[in-house]
């Protein structure tokens, strides 16, 4: 039975709408629609200029509508009038195709024609700081290794508690929340769920944690690494596939790490397309500095800087924590949520179509005995590398179109020539 929000409006009271869309910078952009209006925005959209934001279209192009999809309806906990909607876009008449939440949905009917479903989970690390930027916001946050220090914590509650209440009571199975291994560093856990909620809630949660963190008086960011000697903000994700009657096929309790043959067929698929995938799951150019970063001053970057896997290591690019599912910890707090989920269903679906075999666990300190590994793939060192990397596979291509991959190579070399010019100006 379709979702009327009209009704959905008067039974929560709510009376204003705000129907979004997510652009390829990660950007979330929306309009504020009074309830009277949602009828016909449900239908038609609400419209916006692509141009206008970080798509790659131009100035004669026709409005594009977000076309709000109902069961995404999150009712701000702080603003219970507002209700956010996450939106398709279309374009005379069809689907935009380089759009993000459109290209996830995309990936999820090929999963879906085969009768398999992601299920992911998110570890959105952020940190709080001073409103200007220019440092963390508790100057009292000063331990050498302050990774889940009560007292820092504790230091933040009145915020930490705020956003973990108002996952409760949307829902969304919050279990944990602690200080992560920088100082002025958060991390919170919530369930998994099936992809595109995960990618709509990730969404949410960045907007949530920004504006609660300014009621507070604070900034919160989720940029990879805001201070060079600390540790930088990763967003790792679990990750398991599910046939439609809910049985895990990722599990397999014959092997010595839990997982299945489609399992590391997945696993390999990633791991190949690894370099690939930096242009979105790392896809600044601050983000390098994060990947292959020196040593921090809590003694580890957690962050990965080679294509290797192992079981619970963390010091791998892939590590297995249990069975019947892996992490995979490339990601950072810049990537775009749905080309985060939309890349590791092409990347699986490529690995099971081609059973890619991700060769054996590797089972050393990666960040002290790398040397001893022989044959693994170095990750690219800056974000130019990774976009000709994008650019030139062959699995992106054939999963999202070579002009879709073109139009998201084209709008980050701008921004590339744009910071190079800036630093440019700065220096001269």
């Amino acid at each position: 039975m379709a979702i009327n929000l009209t009704e959905i409006a008067k039974k929560k009271k709510i009376k204003y709408f705000l129907i979004s869309y997510v652009d390829f910078f990660g950007v979330l952009r929306s309009k504020l629609v009074p309830t009277q209006s949602i009828k016909e925005m449900q239908k038609e959209g609400a419209g916006f200029a692509g141009f206008s934001t970080y798509l790659d279209m131009s100035p004669s192009d026709p409005d594009m509508a977000s076309i709000p999809d109902p069961e995404s309806l999150i009712q701000l906990p702080w603003q219970p009038d507002v209700g956010w909607l996450a939106g398709d876009l279309w374009m005379n008449g069809e689907p935009v195709a380089a759009s993000p939440r459109v290209m996830l949905r995309n990936q999820i009917d090929k999963l879906e024609k085969k009768n398999m479903y992601l299920k992911t989970g998110v570890e959105c690390e952020y940190f709080l700081i001073a409103p200007n930027g220019n440092s963390i916001a508790d100057q009292n946050d000063i331990a050498d290794k302050p990774c889940y220090d009560q007292s820092a914590l504790m230091r933040q509650y009145d915020l930490i508690r705020t956003i973990c209440d108002s996952m409760i009571m949307l829902g969304w199975g919050p279990y944990q929340n602690d200080h992560e291994d920088a100082n002025g560093q958060f991390e919170m856990n919530w369930d998994f769920a099936n992809c595109l909620q995960t990618a709509d809630r990730h969404v949410f949660f960045k907007f949530m944690v920004r504006t609660l963190a300014e009621k507070k008086g604070l900034r919160a960011t989720f940029m990879p690494k805001p201070f060079l000697n600390k540790t930088g903000n990763g967003c790792h994700a679990h990750l398991s596939i599910w046939d439609k009657k809910g049985k895990n096929l990722f599990a397999n309790k014959d092997d010595t790490l839990g997982l299945s043959k489609m399992a590391y067929n997945f696993m390999g698929g990633i791991m190949h397309s690894a370099e690939a995938l930096t242009a979105w799951f790392n896809p600044t150019i601050n983000s390098y500095k994060r990947i292959n970063a020196p040593v921090t001053a809590s003694g580890a970057t957690w962050s990965p800087n080679t294509i290797t896997y192992s079981g619970n290591n963390r010091t791998h690019m892939i590590r297995v924590p249990g069975p019947g599912r892996f992490e995979l910890r490339l990601m950072d707090g810049a990537t775009n949520p749905y080309l985060l989920q939309a890349g590791i269903i092409a990347a699986g679906l490529d690995g099971i179509d081609r059973k890619r075999s991700p060769g054996k666990p590797v089972h050393v300190n990666m960040y002290e005995e790398s040397h001893k590994v022989k044959g693994v793939k170095k990750l690219p060192l800056t974000l130019e590398k990774s976009l000709g990397h994008l650019s030139k596979s062959k699995v992106m291509q054939s999963a999202f179109g070579k002009n879709i991959i073109n139009s998201y190579v084209k709008l980050k070399n701008k921004e590339i020539q744009k910071y190079n010019s800036a630093t440019e100006k700065k220096i001269g």
